[in-house]
């Protein structure tokens, strides 16, 4: 069995400075043609990196932005895109680069707004800086792109090196890795939601979503590297149970971990709470979870498809109805994880979480929330959110 001090050291060679460049094996959409949703199943090949993860790793993407959007910005600021600039190494490159691989175009940041607002001094840009104006900044700023702040207060750029200080960075973007590589040796798997929307009379695109969505088909190269997660790992002790709730692509992790028991590295009970939409269109890799379930590598699978019927289910909803069961579990000494959204799912988990302690314990809610800051000592209760 693998080591995390293993996986660590092998995994240093390749990070986000120096990632490794991965083929993509499989690139396939994992939701029905009517869903409201795309999300994608991607597949990179290791090779002989030696690159090691364990379940609970994430792998980070380094995004590249698209060709298109790289010609408009370098249209509306007059350069040619041959102008030499420095990355943010020192080394020399030039501007079309630099705005493909190392500026954020893809998404408009207040800094950026302030900068740009001080080089024009464009009156409805000045305005929305004032004391007092906070939510109509943040509704300014969403779903607008760097072109878009172009088009609305034109104006140009001296030295093309000034945009390394006006943009931020094109930071990676770290998506929790699917697969053990107990079962799968030479590659990694990811687990992706497409982000897709309308905006100010443009179809907008996630950086890295849209890109693995797009223009990552199967056989061209992707640079990855892992982001070790020590705080997400299956418990040392082999027979302890395992809850999971990872609703949508929080998922992801729990496949892993599945996929580790399968191999034959732990004898965890697993209980899995999944939960998106609808059933005929969003249960991500339903054959898998409905084997592991026949099998008995999944001792149970609770699911929660909020628009298959006239009221709204969500996995915290199906926490409640299952809270005799679930203190069952964990004062048997279970892990509780989740995976997934953190402004409404994690806190509302967390609460159906502590009514079933409360409730099931006999003991009351002041008990509960000793023993849920207990799990959180022993590092029982793990989160995952974003």
């Amino acid at each position: 069995m693998q080591t995390e001090a293993t996986a660590t050291l092998d995994s240093t060679v390749y990070d986000r400075k120096h990632p490794y460049s991965a083929t993509v094996l499989d690139n396939r959409i994992l939701t029905g043609s009517g869903s409201e949703k795309e999300t994608r199943h991607i597949e990179l090949a290791l090779g002989q990196s030696g690159i090691t993860y364990l379940p609970g790793d994430s792998a980070g993407i380094l995004p590249t932005n698209p060709c298109a959007m790289v010609d408009q910005v370098l249209q509306n600021l007059s350069f040619t895109g041959n102008e030499p600039v420095k990355d943010f190494y020192g080394e020399l490159t030039d501007l079309r680069a630099a705005l493909t691989s190392w500026l954020m175009i893809g998404k408009l940041s207040g800094t950026t707004l302030r900068a740009w607002a001080t080089h024009t001094n464009h009156p409805d840009l000045t305005a929305l800086l004032q004391p007092g104006n906070k939510d109509k900044l943040d509704a300014y700023l969403w779903g607008r792109e760097f072109l878009d702040l172009l088009e609305h207060a034109p104006a140009k750029i001296e030295d093309p090196q000034q945009l390394f200080k006006l943009l931020p960075r094109l930071a990676p973007r770290l998506y929790s890795i699917s697969s053990s590589q107990a079962l799968y040796p030479d590659s990694v798997h990811m687990t992706v939601r497409v982000v897709r929307y309308e905006s100010y009379g443009r179809t907008r695109l996630g950086v890295c979503s849209g890109q693995l969505g797009e223009r990552a088909p199967a056989g061209c190269t992707l640079p990855v590297f892992i982001h070790s997660n020590k705080l997400f790992r299956l418990p040392d002790d082999p027979d302890v149970p395992v809850i999971m709730v990872g609703p949508g692509t929080g998922v992801a992790p729990f496949r892993a971990y599945l996929q580790h028991k399968q191999a034959g590295l732990g004898r965890w009970p697993m209980w899995l709470f999944f939960g998106d939409q609808r059933y005929a269109q969003d249960f991500l890799y339903r054959d898998e979870f409905e084997a592991w379930l026949a099998n008995g590598t999944l001792n149970r699978l609770d699911t929660a498809f909020s628009r298959d019927q006239a009221f709204k289910i969500y996995v915290q909803d199906r926490v409640r109805e299952n809270a005799a069961e679930l203190w069952r579990w964990l004062d048997q000494g279970a892990y509780f994880y989740v995976c997934g959204d953190s402004q409404r799912m994690a806190p509302d988990v967390e609460k159906a979480l502590l009514d079933a302690v409360a409730t099931h314990s006999g003991r009351g809610p002041d008990y509960a929330q000793e023993f849920l800051a207990a799990m959180k000592k022993q590092k029982r209760y793990l989160r995952d959110v974003y």
